[in-house]
Protein backbone atom coordinates (compact mmCIF):
# COMPACT_ATOMS: atom_id res chain seq x y z
CA UNK A 1 0.00 0.00 0.00
CA UNK A 2 1.42 3.13 -0.78
CA UNK A 3 0.43 5.65 1.99
CA UNK A 4 1.65 8.80 0.60
CA UNK A 5 -1.26 8.41 -2.21
CA UNK A 6 -3.78 7.01 -0.07
CA UNK A 7 -3.34 10.11 1.84
CA UNK A 8 -3.29 12.05 -1.06
CA UNK A 9 -6.36 10.59 -2.81
CA UNK A 10 -8.52 10.50 0.43
CA UNK A 11 -11.54 12.63 1.12
CA UNK A 12 -10.30 13.63 4.82
CA UNK A 13 -13.15 15.60 6.40
CA UNK A 14 -12.37 16.93 10.15
CA UNK A 15 -15.24 17.11 12.06
CA UNK A 16 -14.06 19.87 14.46
CA UNK A 17 -11.97 22.79 14.38
CA UNK A 18 -12.12 26.36 16.50
CA UNK A 19 -10.07 28.69 14.17
CA UNK A 20 -13.13 31.21 13.38
CA UNK A 21 -13.15 31.98 17.50
CA UNK A 22 -9.74 32.93 16.62
CA UNK A 23 -9.80 34.46 13.69
CA UNK A 24 -12.56 36.93 15.17
CA UNK A 25 -10.94 37.04 18.90
CA UNK A 26 -7.27 36.85 18.28
CA UNK A 27 -6.90 38.15 14.47
CA UNK A 28 -5.70 34.58 13.05
CA UNK A 29 -5.43 35.10 9.64
CA UNK A 30 -6.37 32.12 7.69
CA UNK A 31 -4.33 32.42 4.29
CA UNK A 32 -1.23 33.18 5.73
CA UNK A 33 0.80 30.25 7.29
CA UNK A 34 1.82 30.79 11.27
CA UNK A 35 4.07 29.29 13.50
CA UNK A 36 1.10 29.27 16.35
CA UNK A 37 -2.09 27.11 16.59
CA UNK A 38 -2.69 24.19 14.56
CA UNK A 39 -3.85 25.46 11.18
CA UNK A 40 -4.41 27.62 9.06
CA UNK A 41 -5.14 27.53 4.86
CA UNK A 42 -1.67 26.28 3.71
CA UNK A 43 -1.22 23.99 6.25
CA UNK A 44 -4.61 22.22 6.16
CA UNK A 45 -3.25 22.04 2.20
CA UNK A 46 -0.37 20.45 3.79
CA UNK A 47 -2.22 17.95 5.35
CA UNK A 48 -4.32 16.70 2.83
CA UNK A 49 -7.34 17.91 4.62
CA UNK A 50 -10.16 17.81 1.98
CA UNK A 51 -13.07 19.44 3.90
CA UNK A 52 -13.00 21.06 7.71
CA UNK A 53 -16.15 21.81 10.12
CA UNK A 54 -16.17 25.58 11.42
CA UNK A 55 -17.49 25.96 14.65
CA UNK A 56 -19.34 28.49 15.68
CA UNK A 57 -18.36 29.17 19.18
CA UNK A 58 -19.42 31.85 21.63
CA UNK A 59 -19.21 31.47 25.48
CA UNK A 60 -15.87 32.55 26.68
CA UNK A 61 -16.44 34.42 30.04
CA UNK A 62 -13.40 37.28 29.12
CA UNK A 63 -15.44 38.17 25.89
CA UNK A 64 -17.18 41.45 26.38
CA UNK A 65 -20.24 40.12 24.47
CA UNK A 66 -20.99 37.00 26.36
CA UNK A 67 -24.79 38.25 26.10
CA UNK A 68 -24.97 38.55 23.11
CA UNK A 69 -23.91 34.95 21.45
CA UNK A 70 -25.81 35.66 18.44
CA UNK A 71 -24.05 38.98 17.40
CA UNK A 72 -20.55 36.92 18.63
CA UNK A 73 -21.47 33.99 15.86
CA UNK A 74 -22.78 36.08 13.31
CA UNK A 75 -18.87 37.76 13.47
CA UNK A 76 -17.54 34.29 13.31
CA UNK A 77 -19.97 33.79 10.29
CA UNK A 78 -18.67 36.71 8.61
CA UNK A 79 -15.08 35.53 9.30
CA UNK A 80 -15.62 32.62 7.29
CA UNK A 81 -17.21 34.21 4.22
CA UNK A 82 -14.54 36.69 4.15
CA UNK A 83 -11.85 34.01 4.70
CA UNK A 84 -13.89 32.19 1.28
CA UNK A 85 -14.01 35.77 -0.84
CA UNK A 86 -9.58 36.03 0.49
CA UNK A 87 -8.79 32.60 -0.75
CA UNK A 88 -11.59 31.54 -3.51
CA UNK A 89 -9.33 29.48 -5.47
CA UNK A 90 -7.89 27.24 -2.35
CA UNK A 91 -11.27 27.67 -0.32
CA UNK A 92 -14.75 27.45 -0.80
CA UNK A 93 -18.19 27.21 1.37
CA UNK A 94 -19.53 23.19 1.18
CA UNK A 95 -23.44 22.74 1.90
CA UNK A 96 -23.68 20.11 0.48
CA UNK A 97 -21.86 16.31 0.23
CA UNK A 98 -21.05 16.96 -3.46
CA UNK A 99 -19.61 20.38 -2.87
CA UNK A 100 -16.94 18.35 -1.04
CA UNK A 101 -16.47 16.50 -3.92
CA UNK A 102 -16.06 18.95 -6.09
CA UNK A 103 -13.90 20.94 -4.08
CA UNK A 104 -11.35 17.74 -4.05
CA UNK A 105 -11.83 17.21 -7.76
CA UNK A 106 -10.74 21.01 -7.81
CA UNK A 107 -8.02 21.06 -5.20
CA UNK A 108 -9.51 22.92 -2.86
CA UNK A 109 -10.23 23.12 0.78
CA UNK A 110 -13.83 22.41 1.87
CA UNK A 111 -15.76 24.45 4.91
CA UNK A 112 -18.66 23.87 6.88
CA UNK A 113 -20.18 25.73 9.38
CA UNK A 114 -21.37 24.48 13.14
CA UNK A 115 -22.49 25.37 15.89
CA UNK A 116 -21.15 24.53 19.24
CA UNK A 117 -24.25 25.04 21.66
CA UNK A 118 -27.37 27.09 20.36
CA UNK A 119 -26.87 30.01 22.65
CA UNK A 120 -27.03 32.19 19.20
CA UNK A 121 -30.50 30.88 18.79
CA UNK A 122 -31.92 32.56 22.13
CA UNK A 123 -34.23 29.50 22.32
CA UNK A 124 -36.10 31.09 18.84
CA UNK A 125 -36.45 28.23 16.81
CA UNK A 126 -36.66 30.22 13.29
CA UNK A 127 -33.41 31.28 14.25
CA UNK A 128 -32.28 27.76 13.33
CA UNK A 129 -33.61 28.24 9.87
CA UNK A 130 -31.75 31.76 9.75
CA UNK A 131 -28.42 29.59 10.57
CA UNK A 132 -29.15 27.02 8.03
CA UNK A 133 -29.56 29.83 5.43
CA UNK A 134 -26.41 31.07 6.58
CA UNK A 135 -24.46 27.74 5.97
CA UNK A 136 -24.81 25.88 8.82
CA UNK A 137 -24.64 22.38 8.30
CA UNK A 138 -23.84 20.67 11.83
CA UNK A 139 -25.56 21.65 14.75
CA UNK A 140 -24.11 20.82 18.59
CA UNK A 141 -26.49 21.26 21.02
CA UNK A 142 -24.50 22.56 24.06
CA UNK A 143 -21.76 23.40 25.12
CA UNK A 144 -20.34 22.42 28.42
CA UNK A 145 -23.54 24.76 30.49
CA UNK A 146 -26.67 24.53 30.44
CA UNK A 147 -29.27 26.03 27.65
CA UNK A 148 -32.46 26.58 25.95
CA UNK A 149 -32.17 22.75 24.40
CA UNK A 150 -30.19 21.12 27.73
CA UNK A 151 -27.23 20.24 29.49
CA UNK A 152 -23.99 20.19 28.95
CA UNK A 153 -21.50 17.73 30.81
CA UNK A 154 -20.24 20.57 32.88
CA UNK A 155 -23.62 20.92 34.77
CA UNK A 156 -24.11 18.68 38.58
CA UNK A 157 -27.40 16.52 38.46
CA UNK A 158 -28.26 16.88 34.74
CA UNK A 159 -31.26 16.39 32.84
CA UNK A 160 -32.25 15.54 29.61
CA UNK A 161 -33.62 17.84 26.83
CA UNK A 162 -35.90 20.79 27.38
CA UNK A 163 -39.41 21.15 25.08
CA UNK A 164 -37.17 23.31 23.00
CA UNK A 165 -34.21 20.94 22.62
CA UNK A 166 -36.33 18.15 21.82
CA UNK A 167 -38.41 20.52 18.69
CA UNK A 168 -34.46 21.55 17.70
CA UNK A 169 -33.54 18.33 17.12
CA UNK A 170 -36.52 17.24 15.43
CA UNK A 171 -36.22 20.69 12.76
CA UNK A 172 -32.52 19.89 12.29
CA UNK A 173 -33.56 16.49 10.53
CA UNK A 174 -36.53 18.86 9.07
CA UNK A 175 -34.23 21.09 7.69
CA UNK A 176 -31.04 18.76 6.52
CA UNK A 177 -28.37 19.58 9.57
CA UNK A 178 -26.43 16.64 11.24
CA UNK A 179 -27.02 16.33 15.24
CA UNK A 180 -24.01 16.69 17.03
CA UNK A 181 -23.96 15.42 20.78
CA UNK A 182 -20.15 16.43 21.85
CA UNK A 183 -20.48 18.35 25.19
CA UNK A 184 -24.14 17.10 25.87
CA UNK A 185 -24.81 15.66 29.16
CA UNK A 186 -25.86 12.08 29.06
CA UNK A 187 -29.35 12.26 30.15
CA UNK A 188 -29.41 14.33 26.74
CA UNK A 189 -27.95 12.21 24.68
CA UNK A 190 -30.27 9.32 25.61
CA UNK A 191 -32.87 11.51 24.76
CA UNK A 192 -31.23 12.41 21.51
CA UNK A 193 -30.65 9.09 20.95
CA UNK A 194 -34.60 7.32 21.68
CA UNK A 195 -35.93 10.25 19.36
CA UNK A 196 -33.60 10.56 16.18
CA UNK A 197 -35.28 10.55 12.98
CA UNK A 198 -31.21 9.66 11.18
CA UNK A 199 -27.81 9.26 12.12
CA UNK A 200 -26.24 11.22 14.93
CA UNK A 201 -22.71 12.26 15.03
CA UNK A 202 -20.61 13.06 17.88
CA UNK A 203 -18.05 15.59 16.07
CA UNK A 204 -14.97 15.42 18.66
CA UNK A 205 -15.15 12.81 21.72
CA UNK A 206 -12.80 9.40 22.39
CA UNK A 207 -13.71 5.95 24.57
CA UNK A 208 -14.49 6.75 28.07
CA UNK A 209 -13.26 3.26 28.59
CA UNK A 210 -9.91 4.25 28.10
CA UNK A 211 -9.78 7.85 29.44
CA UNK A 212 -12.20 8.60 32.23
CA UNK A 213 -12.98 12.15 31.17
CA UNK A 214 -17.12 13.36 31.17
CA UNK A 215 -16.31 14.31 27.43
CA UNK A 216 -15.80 10.92 26.36
CA UNK A 217 -18.77 8.70 25.53
CA UNK A 218 -19.12 5.05 27.64
CA UNK A 219 -19.89 1.81 25.60
CA UNK A 220 -23.31 2.12 25.70
CA UNK A 221 -23.20 5.44 24.28
CA UNK A 222 -21.13 3.99 21.18
CA UNK A 223 -23.28 1.26 20.61
CA UNK A 224 -25.89 3.20 21.03
CA UNK A 225 -24.89 6.12 18.78
CA UNK A 226 -23.72 3.12 15.50
CA UNK A 227 -27.32 1.77 15.83
CA UNK A 228 -28.54 5.47 14.31
CA UNK A 229 -25.83 4.85 11.32
CA UNK A 230 -23.74 7.81 13.51
CA UNK A 231 -19.95 8.27 14.15
CA UNK A 232 -17.90 9.74 16.42
CA UNK A 233 -15.24 11.70 15.26
CA UNK A 234 -12.04 10.94 17.44
CA UNK A 235 -10.38 13.85 19.12
CA UNK A 236 -6.60 15.03 19.22
CA UNK A 237 -7.24 16.78 22.69
CA UNK A 238 -4.54 15.19 25.27
CA UNK A 239 -6.86 15.34 28.21
CA UNK A 240 -9.39 12.88 26.36
CA UNK A 241 -6.65 10.81 24.63
CA UNK A 242 -4.91 9.64 28.50
CA UNK A 243 -5.41 10.77 32.42
CA UNK A 244 -1.88 12.37 32.36
CA UNK A 245 -2.16 14.66 29.30
CA UNK A 246 1.25 15.08 28.73
CA UNK A 247 1.67 11.38 27.92
CA UNK A 248 -0.69 12.13 24.98
CA UNK A 249 0.50 10.50 21.68
CA UNK A 250 -0.83 9.25 18.31
CA UNK A 251 -0.59 6.24 19.40
CA UNK A 252 -2.45 6.37 22.21
CA UNK A 253 -5.26 8.18 20.13
CA UNK A 254 -4.49 5.05 18.07
CA UNK A 255 -5.79 2.91 20.89
CA UNK A 256 -8.62 5.10 20.91
CA UNK A 257 -9.85 4.09 17.43
CA UNK A 258 -8.68 0.51 18.12
CA UNK A 259 -10.95 0.44 20.80
CA UNK A 260 -14.18 2.73 18.93
CA UNK A 261 -13.84 -0.08 16.19
CA UNK A 262 -14.30 -3.00 18.48
CA UNK A 263 -17.32 -1.59 19.71
CA UNK A 264 -18.79 0.24 17.18
CA UNK A 265 -17.48 -1.27 13.71
CA UNK A 266 -14.90 0.95 11.69
CA UNK A 267 -18.01 2.73 9.88
CA UNK A 268 -18.97 4.40 12.71
CA UNK A 269 -15.44 6.27 13.22
CA UNK A 270 -13.81 9.38 12.32
CA UNK A 271 -11.81 12.12 13.07
CA UNK A 272 -12.62 15.77 14.78
CA UNK A 273 -9.48 17.03 15.78
CA UNK A 274 -10.56 19.76 17.56
CA UNK A 275 -7.83 21.84 16.18
CA UNK A 276 -7.52 25.32 17.86
CA UNK A 277 -9.55 24.70 20.72
CA UNK A 278 -6.85 22.88 23.11
CA UNK A 279 -3.82 23.53 24.57
CA UNK A 280 -1.05 21.04 24.84
CA UNK A 281 0.49 18.85 22.37
CA UNK A 282 -0.48 15.27 21.24
CA UNK A 283 2.78 13.50 20.22
CA UNK A 284 2.94 13.15 16.57
CA UNK A 285 -0.08 15.20 15.73
CA UNK A 286 0.98 18.10 16.60
CA UNK A 287 -0.58 20.18 13.91
CA UNK A 288 -2.69 19.56 10.66
CA UNK A 289 0.24 18.91 8.56
CA UNK A 290 1.01 15.87 10.70
CA UNK A 291 -1.80 13.71 9.43
CA UNK A 292 -0.31 12.00 7.12
CA UNK A 293 1.13 10.03 10.18
CA UNK A 294 -2.56 9.41 10.69
CA UNK A 295 -2.71 7.32 8.11
CA UNK A 296 0.51 5.63 8.40
CA UNK A 297 -0.40 4.96 11.93
CA UNK A 298 -3.68 3.41 10.63
CA UNK A 299 -1.84 1.18 8.48
CA UNK A 300 0.51 -0.19 10.80
CA UNK A 301 -2.50 -1.27 13.06
CA UNK A 302 -3.73 -3.38 10.32
CA UNK A 303 -6.51 -1.21 7.85
CA UNK A 304 -6.96 -1.58 5.09
CA UNK A 305 -7.52 0.82 2.18
CA UNK A 306 -11.12 1.05 2.74
CA UNK A 307 -10.96 1.03 6.23
CA UNK A 308 -8.61 3.97 6.21
CA UNK A 309 -10.42 6.01 4.19
CA UNK A 310 -13.47 5.72 5.73
CA UNK A 311 -11.81 6.81 9.24
CA UNK A 312 -9.94 9.85 7.52
CA UNK A 313 -13.33 11.11 6.37
CA UNK A 314 -15.94 8.73 3.88
CA UNK A 315 -17.48 7.56 7.04
CA UNK A 316 -18.60 11.31 7.84
CA UNK A 317 -19.04 12.02 4.17
CA UNK A 318 -21.75 9.16 4.34
CA UNK A 319 -23.47 11.12 7.09
CA UNK A 320 -23.50 13.88 5.93
CA UNK A 321 -24.70 13.11 2.65
CA UNK A 322 -27.54 10.94 4.24
CA UNK A 323 -28.34 14.15 5.94
CA UNK A 324 -27.56 17.66 4.64
CA UNK A 325 -29.23 19.23 1.71
CA UNK A 326 -32.13 17.01 2.07
CA UNK A 327 -34.84 19.60 3.78
CA UNK A 328 -37.86 18.31 3.88
CA UNK A 329 -39.23 21.35 5.06
CA UNK A 330 -40.26 22.90 8.58
CA UNK A 331 -43.01 21.77 10.94
CA UNK A 332 -46.08 22.80 10.92
CA UNK A 333 -47.39 22.13 14.29
CA UNK A 334 -48.10 24.32 16.73
CA UNK A 335 -45.61 23.52 19.74
CA UNK A 336 -44.28 26.40 22.40
CA UNK A 337 -40.74 26.97 21.95
CA UNK A 338 -40.18 26.07 25.83
CA UNK A 339 -43.13 24.87 28.04
CA UNK A 340 -43.86 27.14 31.18
CA UNK A 341 -41.97 24.99 33.33
CA UNK A 342 -39.11 24.17 31.58
CA UNK A 343 -38.45 27.87 30.62
CA UNK A 344 -39.09 28.39 35.10
CA UNK A 345 -35.87 25.68 35.22
CA UNK A 346 -33.91 27.12 32.79
CA UNK A 347 -33.60 30.48 34.24
CA UNK A 348 -33.84 29.51 38.17
CA UNK A 349 -32.13 26.64 37.77
CA UNK A 350 -28.78 27.36 35.38
CA UNK A 351 -25.69 26.16 36.04
CA UNK A 352 -23.50 28.67 38.40
CA UNK A 353 -20.43 26.89 37.85
CA UNK A 354 -17.15 29.36 36.75
CA UNK A 355 -15.61 27.02 35.36
CA UNK A 356 -13.25 28.77 32.49
CA UNK A 357 -12.43 27.98 29.09
CA UNK A 358 -8.68 26.92 29.59
CA UNK A 359 -9.06 24.54 26.67
CA UNK A 360 -11.81 25.28 23.97
CA UNK A 361 -12.30 21.67 23.83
Amino acid sequence: MNLDQLHRDSIIFDGHSDFLYNAVNEGRRFEERSDGGHTDLPRLRAGGVSAQIFALFCLDEDRSNEGNPTVESLRQVDAFYQMQERCADQFVFAGRAADIEAAKTDGRVAGVLGLEGIEPLAGDIGLLRVYHRLGVRNVGLTWNYRNHAGDGVGVDDAGGLTDFGRLLVAECFQLGMMVDIAHLAPPGVKDVLEMTEGPVIASHANAYALCAHRRNLTDAQLDALAATGGVVCVTFVPGFITESPTEASLERLLDHIDYMVHCMGVEHVGIGSDFEGYDGVTRGLEDVTRLPALTAGLAGRGYDALAIRGILGLNLLRVFRQLVGKSRGTRTEKKPLVTKQGLTTFLTERDDSKERRATRS
